[in-house]
């Protein structure tokens, strides 16, 4: 049985056609997204959902076409983020993406939106949460006229796929958005009139992968979050296995059966009675590409043209990893989500190790420690183990250092996943389970 997976995600939209009876992605597609707006604010990150739509359906078309014997189709993409739909079933604004930092402007009475909700309501909200901001959008009257409710980019996609009129959401997306009880499997609607949300706009919520319908004859499922997806494709169901995920962003995820909290960890559903604990650092893989703009732009200066310092840094990194004392490097260039004031540091500085191969070293030693860290939380508290390590994502996936690195800090060996687009794998196969 072949099915296929989409994953819509911030900076790509990416497609597989994966083989069950094999056992194997055979056809992949991936494709830039390109559809940022620019709105003059800083602060707000937002795209065309209509730019990204029409590049998903072309890819899955492609792929259809290319492979008829096709049966489901799996979807998933970026987490958090909503879009406005009217009751026609179609759109009514831009995506609101999870980058999205509105809710940490101090507009109320002196306070971020995040702050004041923490304030009336006791819970602790993350700016680019997709409540949050429809939050944001109600205080300044900024919801369409005609919006009856939101959802997630994949979500619409599904929505548009098989004609359905209002979304339905997977619990892992809906606890994406924030506001979610997860005894009960949805939103925290008291909390929520409480705090003038009309409780009518929330989506619908299913805690199996429901069909939605079909296009051109194939079973469309509603759509999982990136990180159960890219979980489901890259390790399955085992336990005492760490999945590592570093890329635009980063994210260091493992499988439990029971409830967890902790100081900058979140669990999240995963399948009706399975969930993940997933660190995810703000900065993460973007801080290598931070340090490359810094790289690129002193290259530039000297004369040496506009181009990419990446095979430079590959280089300079190995020579970093023979150095007997670097320097330390703290990533956190977007601050935390406890504190999204905090900035990023280097210490230990020497005249040995202050060279372009300890700051590069540095910055995949810091980014592998955030994770690293997390992890050491759900370990201290739950007792899970890493016997097994994967790692996914291009940011790792390309760089053999950072894999050293991440095998140092375990204390074991690292496998790179089976497929190289695992949220759109882990879609795919969660399309095979439909409920």
């Amino acid at each position: 049985m072949k099915a296929i997976g989409i994953d819509i995600g911030t900076t790509t939209v990416s497609a597989v056609v994966f083989d069950s009876v094999q056992d194997n992605v055979v056809e992949d597609r991936t494709i830039q997204n390109d559809s940022f707006m620019n709105t003059g604010n800083e602060w707000e990150r937002i795209q065309d959902m209509d730019v990204i739509i029409k590049k998903a359906k072309n890819v899955l078309d492609e792929l259809l076409r290319l492979h008829p014997d096709t049966e489901t189709i799996g979807l998933t993409g970026q987490m958090h983020g909503i879009l406005y739909v009217n009751d026609k079933g179609s759109s009514c604004s831009p995506l609101y993406t999870w980058q999205d930092q509105r809710g940490n402007l101090p507009e109320f009475d002196g306070l971020s939106l995040t702050e004041w909700i923490g304030h009336h309501s006791g819970l602790r909200v993350f700016t680019g949460y997709g409540i949050v901001t429809h939050l944001y959008q109600h205080k300044k009257g900024w919801i369409p006229e005609d919006a009856v409710t939101f959802c997630t980019i994949p979500d619409y996609l599904g929505m548009v796929l098989t004609g359905n009129k209002e979304p339905l959401l997977h619990i892992s997306m809906a606890a994406s958005l924030g506001f979610y009880d997860r005894e009960k499997k949805n939103f925290q609607k008291d909390k929520l009139k409480e705090l003038g949300i009309d409780v009518q706009m929330l989506p619908k919520v299913t805690d199996t992968f429901s069909v939605l319908g079909t296009y051109r004859g194939r079973t469309v499922t509603a759509a999982i979050g990136d990180n159960q997806a890219g979980f489901l494709g890259s390790v399955g169901f085992q336990e005492n296995t760490v999945l590592l995920n570093v890329g635009t962003g980063s994210q260091v995820s493992v499988m439990c059966s029971h409830f967890f909290e902790g100081n900058s960890i979140e669990i999240r559903p995963f399948t009706e009675d399975k969930f993940l604990l997933a660190g995810s650092p703000l900065c993460g893989g973007r801080a290598y590409a931070i340090l490359e703009n810094f790289f690129r732009r002193y290259a530039a200066a000297a004369g040496l043209g506009n181009v990419s310092q990446y095979g430079i840094m590959e280089e300079l990194a190995g020579k970093g990893m023979g150095l007997k004392d670097n320097m330390q490097v703290t990533t956190t260039f977007n601050g935390t989500r406890e504190n999204p004031g905090l900035r990023g540091s280097i210490s230990n500085l020497s005249k040995d190790n202050f060279t372009p191969e300890g700051l590069t070293y540095g910055v995949l030693v810091g980014i592998a420690r955030e994770l690293y860290d997390m992890f050491d939380v759900i370990r201290k508290l739950t007792g899970i183990k890493a016997d097994k390590l994967i790692a996914s994502g291009n940011g790792v996936r390309k760089n053999k250092v950072l894999q050293h690195i991440f095998e140092e800090l375990f204390e074991t060996k690292l496998y790179l996943a089976k497929y190289e687009e695992e949220a759109a794998s882990g879609a795919a196969v969660s399309s095979l389970y439909k409920g």
